[in-house]
């Protein structure tokens, strides 16, 4: 098997809603756009972001737990620069994202802070210099 990631599913509650944050709110480009159904997003060379009605999720994939408190997952968004994250978070934040911490210096040297999509799923932003920004900007 190749070592390799081709799709981040999300089961979201409102395709419609995430569409309305994702495409309209922070700008992104829908590859596949079914109503009510799916919305899928190139988020990468050979990467998807798919948002799949949380039905059609589960007839497929079987039921998920509960939904109380943050979803065990992150979904980073890295940038090149240090202030590009508090802009990245200020975009969010005007296209409705729920939770937003602010941009905090961490331990390790780089400066990052979050944000929720419609459905919880927590993004973070991040500003990560050293070896790592090498594998991970275009």
């Amino acid at each position: 098997m190749d070592q390799r990631l081709s799709f981040v599913t999300l089961a979201v509650d409102d395709v419609a809603r995430s569409r309305a944050f994702y495409v309209d709110g922070l700008g992104w480009t829908a590859t596949v756009d079914v109503p009510g159904e799916v919305l899928m997003i190139q988020v990468g060379a050979h990467v998807v972001l798919s948002l799949w009605d949380r039905a059609h999720f589960e007839a497929e994939v079987g039921g998920t737990t509960s939904r109380d408190g943050i979803p065990p997952v992150t979904l980073a968004h890295n940038v090149a620069a240090r202030d590009e994250v508090d802009s990245v978070l200020a975009t969010a934040r005007a296209a409705g994202a729920g939770t937003v911490t602010g941009g905090t210096d961490r331990e390790w040297g780089g400066y990052t802070g979050y944000f929720s999509d419609p459905d919880g799923f927590r993004w973070e932003i991040a500003w990560n210099p050293g070896p790592i920004e090498e594998i991970v900007l275009p």
